[in-house]
């Protein structure tokens, strides 16, 4: 075997063994993790962060997976064979070549193939690294593939545009054809379609808080997207064209827009979108004029965009401000952009050749040279021990013969230095000590003590709560998390990190985040108007922003208003137009109770223009029935009508053509029929005398009979 071959058998054997050994120590972490913080039984599908990218190298037709914490190679798969530009996309526990025909999965640990599939579509799918995934997003096709278990293949039914993914798995999807905003939840293998853009509206999906928001772009607007649809929308304050792209996510309290067509970035100020204050100004950056961009894509402090044209990678902070301009190496194609789970923006060159990692705190851009990382022999492999030509130990000394002992003038031994005692060897740090953490609006602040470092220097330390992770420096105590949602309680793990590995986990209690002393904010209200001045008022609990439920102030126009803890009421003898109004009154603590914004409805209560009036059209009759067929008019306000022959129908709602049924009568010959009409402004009647038409033609004479009516006789007769 000559040097090269000997050098790549190393780098595939050392490389496999530290995948190994990660994985290994990631499900201890998570069992110590658990056993240490005694909080409740595990949830039944732990997910962590999948650490670093995957990038195909065509020169070496090879996988290769950069650790964005180190900025090195430390893997390698051998996957030949794949088109020039391929994908990668990593799961729990396999890696996937993405082709336009065709995707190749490698397992993570042994880094060989597994096995090849068909593309279910002939074009470049749009990837996501998510709980439950990886999936592949084939957009023209509208189709929706999740790699990860169970596997699946969700038709969406037309085209797409780009989805984004909640923390819990879930993705969201935006139907281009009919503007539909659909959800997929982990492990589902059909989408719920839950909003509807307006007809005729453009846009696209992103995250606020781990919550889905869509940009309409043809409204200039922002909003919520829930189970109960669209929310209020949020007005940009720019106009911008129909080719606009949103960022994945929010940096801060700023959203990115990139407006191509404008050669402009703008960030929009979101705060409205959730709190009782007006939006500040939108920002806007100049773009280079005659260039094409991809992107933005946003981390937790960092918007990044790629310049096509120059090859360029631009980063800018919340505030607008332009952080770094690096070229991006390489041949070929335009670069991609790609969001890391570990909180950073990835930019690969077309062909593989180098991975930019850019900083997703401080928005700092580092080069990794994955063409140089392939032609070494040790890339991505820790550094072995020395040993003899041939790996041969070195020849034993032959023992001397034993000397007689001399029993006078014994020369003493010369003195000896004493043997140093072994160094213990570093084990992982312990667990960090007095974790606290303390709530704020939509972030935890958590606190901790150091942690034993066990013979090697704490390097940093990692914190983990239900949907994200975030690591600060060995020499930090303290630090916030943000982007959490008020009203919800987290559990906030900390651990410790150094050489020799990661130590055990501490929590602190639950703590549900929230705003200090907000009000609520407004409810949805809904009205609906009745017969005789009747309105039915309901509406949902609004957000309490982290407060408690005293009750609802219900107000309408001309009744004064009511407290009440239900979610509906009724109010009567209204007329006209009329405002409802819902306010939920809340209270922090012992503080003072806080009354929430205003949710309001207009409501018409119909108002009739004069009495009713009633034409009888129609009589038949069949089986012992009568059909009354009448044309009423209440002049605007609800009617009941009511048809008579010995027997009365119950009161009916009725407007225009309308049928009133008399049943269980009898008759021969010509008979009378009364019909009655009833508004609020008062009653009318009509009658119609003549033979009901039966089978469309007039009943049998039998004689010059009177009117005869007969009562159906229900039981028999006795005789």
């Amino acid at each position: 075997m000559n040097t090269e071959e000997q050098g790549t058998t190393r780098f595939s054997v050392m490389a496999r063994t530290r995948a190994a050994v990660a994985l290994v120590v990631a499900g201890c972490l998570a069992l110590v993790g658990l056993a240490v913080t005694g909080q409740a039984s595990t949830p039944d599908g732990l997910e962590f962060v999948q650490v670093g990218h995957w990038v195909y190298n065509d020169a070496a037709q090879s996988a290769f997976h950069v650790d964005g914490s180190t900025n090195r190679v430390d893997a390698r798969a051998n996957v030949p064979g794949a088109e020039p530009g391929s994908q990668v996309v990593q799961g729990d526990d396999s890696g996937y070549v993405v082709e336009r025909n065709r995707v190749t999965e490698f397992d993570k640990a042994t880094l060989s193939v597994e096995e090849s599939t068909p593309a279910p579509a002939p074009e470049t799918p749009f990837v996501m690294e998510v709980a439950g995934g990886p999936y592949l997003v084939y957009r023209n096709a509208g189709q929706i593939v999740r790699l990860g278990d169970p596997a699946a293949t969700v038709p969406a039914g037309g085209p797409l545009s780009r989805p984004v993914a909640t923390a819990d798995g879930t993705v969201w999807s935006h139907r281009v054809d009919n503007g539909a905003l659909c959800e997929l939840p982990k492990g589902a293998a059909v989408l719920t379609c839950v909003a509807n853009l307006p007809p005729g509206h453009g846009g696209g999906l992103t995250l606020v808080g781990d919550r889905p928001v869509v940009l309409d772009t043809t409204g200039d607007s922002l909003h919520r997207v829930g189970l109960d649809g669209l929310g209020d929308g949020l007005p940009l304050g720019i106009k911008l064209s129909p080719s606009a792209q949103v960022a994945n996510s929010a940096v801060g309290d700023r959203l990115a827009i990139a407006d191509p067509e404008r050669n402009q970035l703008h960030l929009i100020d979101i705060g409205g979108l959730d709190q009782d204050r007006p939006s500040a100004k939108p920002i806007s950056v100049e773009l280079s004029k005659g260039s094409r961009f991809n992107g933005p894509v946003s981390s937790s402090n960092v918007v990044a965009m790629v310049d096509e044209t120059r090859q360029e990678v631009l980063t800018y902070d919340g505030s607008g401000t332009l952080k770094s301009t690096t070229k991006v190496p390489g041949q070929g194609a335009a670069p991609r952009l790609a969001k890391g789970e570990d909180n950073r923006i990835y930019v690969d060159s077309s062909d593989g050749s180098h991975v930019l990692v850019v900083n997703g705190e401080d928005g700092k851009v580092l080069d990794v040279d994955v063409d140089k990382a392939a032609n070494s022999q040790t890339a991505g492999a820790p550094a072995e021990p020395q040993s003899q030509p041939g790996n041969e130990a070195p020849p034993q000394q032959p023992q001397q013969p034993q000397q007689p002992q001399q029993p006078q003038h014994q020369q003493q031994p010369p003195p000896t230095k004493k043997p140093v005692p072994p160094v213990a060897k570093a084990t992982p740090p312990g667990a960090p000590r007095n974790v606290g953490a303390t709530a704020g609006d939509g972030s935890i602040k958590v606190s901790w003590s150091p942690a034993a470092d066990n013979g090697a220097r704490v390097t940093g330390y990692r914190l983990t709560w239900s949907g994200g992770s975030l690591r600060v420096g060995g020499s930090a105590r303290g630090a916030t998390v943000s982007g959490l949602s008020n009203g919800t309680p987290y559990v906030i793990t900390v651990v410790a990190e150094n050489s020799a590995g990661i130590g055990a986990g501490a929590s602190a209690k639950a703590v549900v985040p929230g705003p200090a002393s907000r009000p609520a904010a407004a409810p949805v209200v809904t009205a609906n108007a009745s017969a005789e001045g009747k309105v039915s008022v309901s509406w949902t609990q609004p957000d309490l922003r982290g407060g408690t439920l005293v009750h609802y102030v219900v107000g309408m126009t001309g009744k004064g208003e009511r407290n009440l803890s239900a979610t509906s009421t009724e109010f009567t003898g209204l007329t006209g137009t009329a405002t409802v109004t819902v306010r939920a009154v809340t209270k922090f603590g012992s503080g003072p109770a806080l009354t929430g914004a205003a949710g309001s409805r207009k409501v018409s209560v119909p108002v009739a223009s004069g009495p009713p009036t009633i034409i009888i059209t129609q009589v038949r009759g069949k089986d012992n029935t009568l059909f009354v067929s009448v044309n009423a008019n209440g002049k605007g306000a609800p009617a009941t009508c009511t048809a008579e022959f010995f027997a009365k129908n119950p009161p009916v709602a009725c407007s225009g053509a309308t049928t009133l049924t008399i049943r269980e009568v009898a008759w021969v010959g010509a008979i009378t029929i009364k019909a009655t009409v009833k508004t609020s402004a008062g009653t009318a009647t009509d009658s119609w005398t003549g033979v009901p038409t039966i089978n469309g033609g007039a009943l049998f004479w039998l004689g010059p009979l009177a009117l005869v009516g007969l009562r159906r006789r229900k039981d028999k007769e006795v005789l």
